[in-house]
């Protein structure tokens, strides 16, 4: 899953996500240094709009989407995704919902710390390695931190 680095929120619920998925998904910024060359089919400015999941057949699925089949990859959240495929309706709302909260950003990300505090998930670390076949980001770069706590 490719997110924005620079934004307090993401990172907040990257976390949230990333303990919740474990090793199954990779997460990286799309500010790192090899995304634009990794992947140039995607414009920047998509990244900017919405978090991207890069699934290791080549698909690209955004926004509320990718959050679901992210959330999909973690034993408890795999309901999600069956709800936004199946569900007449939340497909439709959870994009739209997606949408309101990308575009307020920092109210949101007062609301987060507000309900759920400002702690991260305690084992949460950005992580390159996928030894699920749960989607990830192609690893082509031995260079790319593991370790980068945002």
């Amino acid at each position: 899953m490719v997110f924005d680095g620079d934004c307090n929120f993401c990172r907040r619920w990257i976390a949230r996500w990333q303990a919740a998925t474990g090793d199954k998904v990779d997460y990286l910024p799309y500010q790192h240094p090899t995304i634009a060359e990794r992947f140039p089919e995607i414009p920047r400015q998509q990244f900017e709009q919405a978090v991207q999941l890069i699934e290791p057949s080549g698909d690209v699925h955004n926004a509320a989407e990718a959050v679901f089949r992210t959330l999909a990859c973690a034993p408890r959240k795999r309901w999600t995704l069956w709800a936004y495929e199946n569900i007449p309706g939340i497909g439709t709302i959870a994009e739209c919902w997606y949408r309101i909260v990308a575009t307020h950003r920092p109210a949101f990300s007062f609301l987060t710390r507000l309900l759920w505090g400002s702690e991260r998930p305690r084992n949460c670390r950005h992580r390159i390695g996928n030894p699920s076949g749960c989607p990830t980001i192609d690893r082509k770069d031995s260079d790319i931190p593991t370790g980068h706590n945002p």
